[in-house]
């Protein structure tokens, strides 16, 4: 018996939950070396754990060899001082003996009123001589406190930008322990060269990513279509999620995205797979990732409409007919159909509430009443089939 009842064309592809915000944890700048440790794919870490220990035997030569050299900068800037040190020194002692042949002089120049002339002008000469050694010797001595303190300097310099090397490179050492930057679940990287989930051993570089955090509050489907069902479905479309894990389990989303290109299926396939992303917008309890989805989705739904099955649906003289039961014989019925599935037809024309339709083709000795519906209503349907919104008043069949 015709009902009137909703009409829904779903598609059913398998899908896997995904969370839809992660974070990333890559190789540290400036690193390439060999995973020494990494946590297990799969474990719940805490903020500040130890997600993965590099070995970088490049780096450990090169902290080496800057230590050696802030070692050797400071020996030399040791030397220098005592080099230094010693020529002021010197110099200061010769000022001191300066000094005192000049205050000799002095002594001396007290008996020159009794000496004669030639005498006055040779301690005079020498008193001269005297001052002006004195000069240069002071003269140089602050050259060489100047030189000093500039040599020093230079020194000083060299040794900060060893320690800021060194610095540096310790950073770049404390790096290569990693620490999860939150609490979740930790799952390894897949390695760019391997292809497969990063193991110990394998050699990582500067931006590699390591490990994926996922944030578990939020998350999507992605699916895996095959062609034909890719074209089926677009952005918009409403999904039901089940789980074979969780069969208690429902969710509800949609399609939000579909990738413009397709992959293979595997190595030299010409099939190919196109991912879809669906979002999860409302769910009973919280879903774990990576899950398997049952993906129920809503194509094309239609509120309360007349549905009949398609096995009831029968080509007659290029016309869509369906055989009504009259008490003891059938009536042949034209239909105009407007959407359809696998299973079911909506029905724009040709049938009313409460029929009474056959699912097998009755005997042609059973049907005693051929109707087809006026012209002017199979032409409207025709010139308007574009407007999906179009439907015709299932009585005009008994115009």
């Amino acid at each position: 018996m015709v009902q009137r009842s909703d009409f829904s064309d779903d598609l059913v592809v398998e899908g896997t939950v995904e969370s839809v915000y992660t974070t990333n944890v890559f190789c540290p700048p400036e690193v390439q070396g060999i995973v020494v440790y990494m946590v297990q794919d799969g474990t719940y870490v805490q903020e500040g754990d130890v997600l993965c220990e590099i070995e970088d035997q490049d780096l450990d030569n090169e902290y080496e060899s800057a230590l050696l050299s802030l070692e050797n900068a400071l020996a030399e800037l040791n030397k220098v001082k005592v080099d230094l040190e010693l020529k002021v020194a010197l110099l200061e002692a010769d000022v001191k003996s300066n000094e005192a042949a000049a205050n000799i002089a002095n002594l001396d120049s007290l008996q020159l009123q009794y000496s004669s002339e030639n005498q006055r002008k040779i301690q005079e000469l020498e008193l001269q001589k005297t001052a002006i050694q004195k000069n240069k010797i002071e003269t140089k001595l602050r050259t060489l406190r100047v030189i000093h303190q500039t040599e020093l300097k230079k020194h000083e310099l060299r040794i900060e930008r060893h320690n800021n090397r060194i610095e540096k490179l310790h950073e770049r050492m404390e790096s290569l322990v990693i620490k999860s930057p939150k609490s979740g679940l930790a799952t390894r990287s897949v390695h760019w060269l391997t292809g497969k989930k990063i193991l110990e051993g394998d050699r990582v570089w500067e931006g590699l990513p390591l490990i994926v955090i996922p944030d578990m509050e939020e998350v999507k489907v992605r699916l895996k279509a095959s062609e034909s069902e890719y074209k089926q479905m677009n952005p918009g479309n409403r999904v039901t999620y089940t789980f074979d894990a969780m069969p208690e389990l429902r969710a509800f989303g949609e399609i939000v995205m579909k990738t413009p290109v397709g992959s293979p299926l595997g190595p030299g396939s010409k099939v190919k797979y196109f991912e879809v992303e669906a979002s999860v917008d409302s769910a009973e309890v919280l879903i774990p990732l990576g899950l398997s989805a049952i993906c129920n989705i809503h194509l094309e739904q239609i509120k309360d409409t007349i549905v009949v099955p398609r096995i009831a649906i029968f080509e007659e003289d290029s016309a869509k007919v369906v055989y009504v039961k009259k008490n003891k014989f059938y009536e042949m019925r034209q239909i105009i159909t407007t959407n359809s599935s696998l299973k079911s037809a909506v029905v724009a024309a040709g049938l009313v509430e409460q029929d009474q339709i056959a699912l097998l083709k009755p005997p042609s000795s059973n049907i005693k009443i051929k109707t087809f519906l006026p012209d002017s209503v199979v032409r409207l349907f025709q010139a308007n089939r574009a407007d999906q919104s179009l439907v015709v008043s299932p009585e005009l069949h008994n115009e």
